[in-house]
């Protein structure tokens, strides 16, 4: 990842679909929401595709197998094959197995998908703590998720069995709005085992990173996410260039307040972004310039002159925002900058 980068938002005059290799694709958030496909997701998918781009789909939802997500994304229109996703599950059984002996037992707090993981790395699920279990593994298990389960987990950690989590999502996004996550459940557990950390696997850890490349063979990565302190950060913990899509949980304001490692290469509105280049943020401290528009430090707040499309706005004004920041997290006002650009 570019120095520059990390100050304002990257140009491509080429298409990224050309740029990159592999598409490495968050899906809540990105490719669907509670269950249906986010607009324009499935043509730009499957242009994409057809261009000769991999895509791989990295979630940090451990509930289903890569089979089921394979099977939901074709019956969506994106076809795709098991070997094309890679879950937190998987990551996370891959850790638990380089740490424990060869078909151990393993306490699941989860779904199948957490409870196939292991299967696959050869060891043996079990559901309850006095099963004399090698670890506990927890993943997000659904909104049905019974609450005798995170008691088995406490009662296990608490006598010294490791805990590893697939992955600390606090919340998960649903087609009624936000739900809780895996990080919210990893927090009961905590509470109950009387402030005990899990190892934990998934985006923005290294360990879903190697279990990516492992898996995808990628050579020129972009990772393509709605969160920017899972997919974003990941991408920059493994030195790769990512591209936000505004789809999911985070919002313009949240992107200008961003730190260094919640700061994505590009950003777009929504995965068709896979298949432009990126336009250019030229200036310095004095403005910065993308499209029509001129973004600017102005006293305690951002300020934005002149017109044309509102994300070319907002990469200007991440510009603007970042520099002004530097290594923090900007704190001006940017309400009135983002009411010109309708966001």
């Amino acid at each position: 990842m570019s120095e520059q980068s990390r100050t304002m938002p990257g140009g491509s005059a080429t298409a990224l679909n050309e740029a990159y290799d592999t598409a490495l694709l968050d899906l809540d958030g990105v490719v669907y929401a509670g269950g249906e496909a986010i607009e324009h997701a499935v043509d730009a998918l499957g242009t994409a595709r057809d261009s000769g781009m991999r895509l791989a789909y990295v979630t940090n939802n451990a509930l289903r197998t890569p089979d089921a997500v394979a099977d939901h994304l074709t019956e969506l229109g994106v076809p795709a094959e098991p070997s094309d996703v890679i879950t937190s599950a998987q990551a996370v059984a891959r850790l638990i197995a380089d740490q424990v002996p060869a078909g151990a037992r393993v306490l699941v707090i989860g779904g199948e998908g957490l409870r196939a993981a292991l299967r696959e790395r050869g060891l043996e699920p079990v559901d309850s703590a006095d099963d004399d279990p090698a670890a506990v593994a927890q993943g997000y298990g659904g909104p049905d998720m019974a609450w005798n389960r995170f008691a088995e987990a406490g009662y296990a950690v608490r006598r010294g069995v490791p805990w590893f989590a697939s992955n600390t999502d606090l919340t998960i996004p649903s087609g009624r709005g936000i739900a809780p996550g895996n990080g919210a459940a990893v927090e009961v557990v905590r509470i109950a085992s009387g402030g005990a950390e899990p190892q934990v696997a998934g985006k923005p850890l290294p360990p879903m990173h190697r279990e990516t490349v492992l898996r995808t063979g990628a050579e020129r990565p972009l990772v393509v996410g709605d969160r920017l302190d899972t997919d974003i950060e990941g991408a920059f913990n493994g030195d790769v260039d990512s591209l936000l899509v505004l789809t999911g949980v985070t919002d313009a304001a949240h992107l200008l307040a961003a730190e260094p490692r919640h700061r994505p290469t590009y950003v777009d509105a929504d995965l068709r972004g896979l298949l432009t280049g990126q336009p250019e943020v030229t200036g310095a401290d004095g403005g910065f310039g993308c499209g029509g528009w001129t973004a600017s430090v102005q006293g305690d707040a951002l300020a934005l002159d002149g017109g044309g499309e509102a994300l070319d706005g907002l990469r200007a004004l991440c510009a603007a925002a970042w520099t002004h920041a530097g290594e923090g997290s900007c704190a001006l006002d940017a309400e009135k900058a983002l009411a010109k650009l309708g966001l």
